[in-house]
Parts: C-alpha cells; sequence; structure tokens
C-alpha cells in the first residue's frame, strides 16, 4: 500500500509528471507520475496544484488491460 494518501496536494509530490502525447491544445489530459513507492499518481493537467490520485501498480496495471480489451470504450 502506497505511503501517499489520495487527494494529496499533486504539486507537493516529487514527481516528474507525464503527460500523453494524445493530449490537446485545450489541456484536456490526465498527467500521471510514478512514485518512489511503486504506486502511481495521477492529476488533471489543469488544476496542478490540486488533489492527486494514488493507486497501487498492480490497481493500474488491471485499469490498462481492461482499456486495452475496450471495456471502457463506452464511456466515451
Amino acid at each position: 500500500m502506497s505511503a501517499v494518501r489520495n487527494g494529496v496536494r499533486a504539486s507537493s509530490l516529487e514527481a516528474r509528471w507525464i503527460k500523453s502525447r494524445h493530449s490537446n491544445a485545450e489541456g484536456n489530459c490526465v498527467e500521471v507520475a510514478p512514485l518512489a513507492d511503486g504506486a502511481v499518481a495521477l492529476r488533471n493537467s489543469r488544476d496542478p496544484d490540486g488533489p492527486a490520485l494514488v493507486y497501487t501498480a498492480a490497481e493500474v496495471a488491471a485499469f490498462l488491460a481492461g482499456a486495452k480489451d475496450g471495456e471502457f470504450d463506452h464511456l466515451v
């Protein structure tokens, strides 16, 4: 379990944030950052000081597998 709590101010994390190359000019994107303990943080690029959501590597892997399989295609 990650030592970082969900809702922590994203800008307070010592993290290198990564934005998808599919992001658009309107700033509609989510940024991700690997954390030192192996967890992964996500933030809204339009609110870099806002809250970060923190997930374990296993949770992110499960989500990505579902996305690759099209499980969430109906959402967009």
